[in-house]
């Protein structure tokens, strides 16, 4: 699968992921200022942002669509960076492919089988009759009636675009996400160790990254690290994005 993408700068190549329902343009503030330091990749995952839409949906065929973008694009290895689903697309990666993986940096997401965070936003998302809305506002009043949060309500609007004229839709495929939430979310990584150096960044408010899994984190990655952003949430990029920003350049120039 052609994976849609976005390049910025020049230098060591540096890709990243976005998470479920996300798409690249969520990093383009980030990616602007890394680009002063690193050729900077920013790719929309299958059936997200503007790339093609799949019934098939697995962190497998994710990691060897990363594969194909990268043999593509003429890159022997690069470091990655993926935020939640993002980020178990480049732990999958690093698995199958080590050589080529420079540095991997994983945000708030762990090498383990999680319950399902997401069916209320796919309801919310389902509950919206595009067929019968004609603007952001009219879909907001529909999401706000099941998603309390503003910021939350606004990320998924971004995803909204006029397909014609007078239609609006998606950009990612809700169909197959929400019929495969399960398994993407119970998936907890091959088996294998990955033997580079990789960052975990976690916000402290999240629920994501605990204590407990550490020692599988470790089995894992053996050369991590975390970096635990106070008041930030799920969402650490976003939400304290200068702490964020000097994290992970801390790390790529240690």
């Amino acid at each position: 699968m052609e994976l849609n993408y976005k390049r910025l700068g020049e230098g060591q190549p540096l890709i990243v992921l976005h998470g479920l329902f996300g798409s690249l343009d969520n990093w383009m503030t980030l990616a602007k200022k890394w680009s002063n330091d690193f050729e900077v990749y920013l790719v929309d995952q299958r059936n997200h942002g503007q790339s093609p839409h799949s019934d098939q949906f697995s962190y497998p065929l994710m990691a060897d669509d990363l594969k194909q973008l990268m043999d593509q694009l003429g890159l022997e290895s690069a470091i990655l960076l993926g935020h939640s689903m993002g980020g178990k697309t480049v732990m999958e990666f690093s698995m199958k492919y080590p050589e080529m993986v420079e540095k991997l940096i994983v945000v708030d997401i762990a090498p383990v089988s999680y319950n399902v965070h997401h069916y209320t936003i796919i309801d919310a998302l389902k509950s919206v009759p595009l067929e019968d809305i004609s603007s952001r506002k009219e879909a907001e009043e529909f999401l706000s009636r099941y998603i309390k949060d503003f910021g939350t309500r606004q990320f998924l609007l971004k995803n909204l675009y006029w397909q014609a004229n007078d239609k609006l839709a998606w950009r990612f495929n809700l169909e197959v996400l929400a019929d495969e939430i399960l398994p993407i979310s119970e998936y907890a990584i091959m088996k294998g160790t990955f033997q580079k150096q990789t960052l975990f960044i976690a916000g402290a408010k999240s629920d994501y990254i605990l204590p407990e899994y550490g020692a599988t984190i470790k089995s894992k990655f053996p050369k991590y690290e975390l970096e635990s952003i106070s008041g930030a949430g799920h969402w650490v990029h976003a939400e304290k994005m200068d702490e964020f920003l000097q994290a992970v350049m801390n790390f790529l120039k240690s």
